[in-house]
């Protein structure tokens, strides 16, 4: 029983190494198509509460603290759980979160913030459809 128990983790696993390398090259797609729309580095942003999120990289998460507001954050590694979680929250002080101040939270993880970059989400969207527009006319 225990050689079989220890023959369906490992095909689990190597069932799950396609997956995550089919997920990290997705999230290295997401996370070059928002850099040209990355702003410079800021200190904070007003937040009052989660959208959305996008996983983007290890350590690169994009939050929406509103929907057409989008902020791409780098935390300290490691932050391994950001890979496998559900779900985030986001700390903040009086609905501002700080870099190097405020943190990731993801699963028993808290990740401090030490960049935030704004996108510019809506010029993100109008180009995407753009693109979708213009591959479809093809």
């Amino acid at each position: 029983m225990k050689i079989g128990t220890a023959v369906m983790m490992l095909a689990g696993v190597l069932v799950a190494l396609p997956a995550m390398a089919q997920t990290r090259e997705r999230q290295k797609e997401s996370l070059e198509g928002y850099l040209p729309y990355a702003g410079e580095p800021v200190d904070r942003f007003q937040f009052w509460g989660l959208k959305q999120w996008e996983l983007v990289d290890t350590d690169k998460v994009v939050v929406w603290p509103r929907l057409n507001q989008a902020f791409l954050l780098t935390v300290d590694k490691p932050c391994s759980e950001l890979e496998w979680t559900q779900s985030i929250s986001v700390t903040s002080t009086t609905n501002t979160v700080s870099r190097g101040f405020d943190s990731v939270k993801a699963g028993r993880d808290t990740c401090r913030i030490n960049e935030i970059r704004p996108i510019d989400i809506k010029k993100y969207r109008v180009d995407r459809d753009q693109a979708k527009k213009s591959a479809a006319d093809s």
